[in-house]
């Protein structure tokens, strides 16, 4: 039987304090306990009318109405026919957004965007992440029957990522198609800030993205540093479709497509660096670590892999990290989101000589290590 250590102790007396009714209401009547109260009060709230919170921002971006009100201040009536509601409906609806500062009634029945709204409303990638949660809203109505489920039954998002959907569906999944240009574009350019932000590409003659899709994240990073010779490696048919946009936004003479399967196939050499943009944590770990292998097999002593992707137990980024990303890749089916510690672990393992984590700007978005051949 395993000790009790002083962490639990802690912990467990912690827990009887604050689980007292009769110390819960002592301190709600203390004037210098009373925030920390209403504080926790709110917190717990939050957890338990988080799913609404979620629903009305879905409905904010879907009906266009975050868009729509960029333009400025609109009568509830405008309002009610743009979003196709009877007017009373979009006042709900408005007055819940209102209650997240996603809008703001400056006049009566008049109504603009609100702190949240304005700083989601420039952001295309936030937006297409919210109009793609509808596949996760599916999977994730019985919680309990998705975590029962074995990881290979399908799901709502493992037929959506699955690159048979995803890239080369039928022409009825052609909205979705599109759907997924959009997010993956949107999205991979927001991480490549981050990594722009902490990482110094001086003296990376050459840059390999594994993985690159259709070339988002190389866009950002070449367009940012004009001098690297830049490489994308990815399944032939994704590799062929990425060369011409690459080429036409980057010139031809910086751009090599290479197709391929990471797993399987040798990884092109004579990188200065090697890219994995939100690539490892959608994979489990016994292929996470035969693809890390693979890239150090690629990599001659002293040239870099840098990984870039939101991860586990990051301070100020836990719910984003180990809630959001825990369930979402579970539900896909694949991977899991780790910590710093465990992919530095992992590095090691597939013979790399070192790593280290580099800070960025917004862990929510993406956390960075560096690893050394």
């Amino acid at each position: 039987m395993a000790s009790v250590t002083l962490r639990e102790r802690w912990a467990a007396r912690r827990n009887a304090v604050i689980g007292n009714t009769s110390f819960q209401h002592w301190t709600a009547r203390i004037p210098f306990m009373r925030s920390v109260a209403r504080k926790r009060a709110a917190g717990m709230f939050d957890l338990i009318a988080g799913f609404a919170y979620s629903k009305i921002l879905f409905a904010m971006v879907e009906s266009g109405l975050i868009d729509h009100l960029t333009k400025g201040a609109s009568e509830l009536s405008e309002i009610a026919r743009f979003a196709e509601l009877e007017p009373f409906a979009a006042e709900r609806l408005l007055r819940g957004a209102a209650a997240l500062e996603l809008v703001e009634e400056v006049a009566p029945g008049r109504w603009m965007l609100g702190e949240q709204g304005a700083a989601l409303q420039s952001n295309a990638g936030a937006k297409a992440m919210i109009r793609h949660h509808r596949l996760l809203y599916r999977d994730l109505t019985e919680p309990l029957d998705l975590l029962r489920k074995n990881r290979s039954e399908p799901t709502e998002l493992s037929q959506y990522w699955s690159y048979a959907g995803a890239l080369h569906g039928h022409a009825e999944r052609g909205d979705e198609t599109a759907e997924y240009s959009e997010l993956m574009a949107t999205s991979q350019h927001f991480v490549a800030e981050q990594v722009l932000c902490a990482f110094s590409f001086s003296g990376v003659g050459s840059l390999l993205d594994v993985g690159g899709g259709h070339g988002a994240f190389l866009k950002a990073i070449g367009a940012a540093h004009p001098e690297p010779r830049l490489g994308l490696f990815d399944l032939p048919e994704v590799a062929d479709a990425a060369r011409d946009s690459l080429i036409q936004e980057l010139g031809a003479e910086r751009i090599t497509a290479h197709g391929g399967n990471f797993f399987e196939d040798t990884i092109p050499t004579g990188y200065d660096l090697i890219t994995l943009s939100r690539i490892l944590h959608d994979h489990d770990d016994e292929p996470a670590l035969k693809l890390l292998r693979n890239i150090r097999a690629a990599l001659q002593p002293g040239k870099r892999l840098l990984i870039a992707e939101p991860m586990a137990g990051v301070r100020g980024a836990k719910g984003m990290g180990d809630a959001f990303f825990g369930l979402y890749l579970w539900a896909m089916g694949s991977g899991r989101p780790r910590s710093a510690s465990e992919i530095r672990a992992m590095l090691s393992a597939a013979g790399f000589s070192s790593s280290r984590v580099i800070s960025t700007p917004q862990p929510v978005v993406s956390g960075a290590i560096v690893a050394t051949a």
